[in-house]
């Protein structure tokens, strides 16, 4: 396939071998915005991500998201051809990912002195569970356990409930958000002063999910308060929360400023609220959710669905029916937007997935096609280093590749 990237970081060279999400995500990001990420997996049966659901006709669906807009190689950094082919392929790149427990590459030789003894301005983001210091450094980690320690899980779930993980591993994704941060903040450094060598990011994807938690900490820190569960109500404004239609619909509503909370009350007729001291401010509608609840869940629960989106769109209040995955695509905005594209796939011909964000005027990223089969650039990215058609053969059959 031709080459046809777009956007503002047309020109970066990325070596991609993390596995699972929280690496490739980061680097696929990057990749979004035009960047060049090769791929790197294991010959044989590659990246685990190929083996978790979803499938079709054994094509792993997740992995041709998350690794999107990549071409693919196999190779084995373990032997010592593997290293010296390694050595040829990061020796003109920008950035590295890696996101194996601390030391795994040392132990292979592959230091980040022997790194940039080839590459001295290569950029290395280090994905892990804990970081690369501290008593947890060498533990395995998933994003359930990362999630569970940053105090996220405790904070999901139902008030009198156990606590709950979503259905997704959010935490792998904050990590890959903050690591491709982390990345584009190196590379400016680095632009600034080119007399420097490249850095090494060390991104904890527990440390990236406690972050996004924001105001738990300073809450302890300053008033010993320990948030816990509160289903789908806010704990931060009221009223928030999802409310049931009398069609038997969901919806989510969250009336978080004065304003909108005034703009609320006239769109449901409840405009004697607003008199009422337990309502008049968002501390004291807070401190009396239960009341309001009731009050604003009856209120919704006489109108449909469709009447309820229409009288809050007039009053322009927030408000989404809860959507699953079909009603995304048929969402008019998403539509419009082509926030969901059609891409194409060596496996299954064309896939629809997300499309980039965020947009840029100038310089747009696209969806080039979806995340490759094993080692289905070898023989591309091989060659462009050198190598003969003889030398990749017996590499391969070697396992080398």
């Amino acid at each position: 396939m031709t080459d046809k990237a777009t956007g503002p970081l047309c020109g970066l060279k990325i070596v991609d071998i993390s596995t699972v999400v929280a690496g490739p995500f980061a680097a696929g990001l990057l990749g979004d915005y035009g960047a060049k990420v090769v791929k790197v997996e294991m010959p044989g049966a590659g990246d685990s991500l190929r083996a978790l659901a979803p499938h079709k006709d054994g094509a792993p669906l997740w992995w041709k998201v998350t690794n999107r807009n990549k071409k693919g190689i196999t190779l084995d950094l373990r032997q010592a051809d593997g290293r010296a082919l390694f050595a040829k392929l990061i020796a003109d790149a920008d950035v590295l990912v890696e996101n194996f427990r601390p030391g795994t590459l040392d132990g292979w030789g592959i230091t980040r002195a022997w790194l940039q003894e080839i590459n001295p301005r290569l950029t290395i983001l280090r994905v892990t569970g804990f970081g690369q210091d501290g008593p947890y450094r060498d533990r395995p980690g998933f994003a359930r356990i990362f999630e569970a320690m940053s105090g996220f899980t405790q904070i999901c779930g139902e008030e009198d409930g156990r606590p709950l993980h979503l259905g997704y591993p959010i935490s792998d994704a904050v990590a890959g958000l903050f690591g491709a941060l982390g990345i584009l903040a190196a590379l400016h450094d680095l632009a600034r002063h080119p007399e420097r060598r490249g850095q090494d990011i060390d991104c904890s994807a527990t440390e990236a999910m406690l972050r996004t938690l924001e105001f738990l900490a300073i809450e302890y820190d300053q008033l010993g308060t320990v948030r816990t569960r509160s289903g789908n109500r806010s704990q931060y404004a009221a009223p928030g929360n999802v409310y049931r239609t009398i069609d038997g619909k969901w919806a989510s509503i969250a009336a978080s400023t004065q304003s909108i909370f005034i703009r609320l009350c006239a769109a449901l007729d409840l405009r004697a609220l607003l008199d009422d001291p337990r309502f008049a401010t968002n501390p004291s509608r807070v401190r009396n959710y239960r009341e309001l609840d009731e009050i604003v869940g009856a209120a919704l629960g006489k109108l449909t669905l469709a009447e309820l989106g229409e009288t809050l769109a007039r009053h322009e209040v927030g408000f989404s029916p809860i959507y699953d995955i079909a009603d995304v695509f048929d969402d008019p905005q998403i539509q419009a937007r082509e926030a969901i594209v059609r891409v194409p796939d060596s496996e299954l011909g064309s896939v629809r997935m997300q499309g980039v964000v965020p947009r840029f005027s100038e310089t747009p990223g696209r969806v080039q096609r979806a995340g490759p089969t094993i080692g289905e650039h070898n023989d591309e990215i091989y060659g462009a280093l050198g190598l003969s058609a003889t030398e990749i053969a017996a590499l391969k059959a070697r396992k080398v590749i």
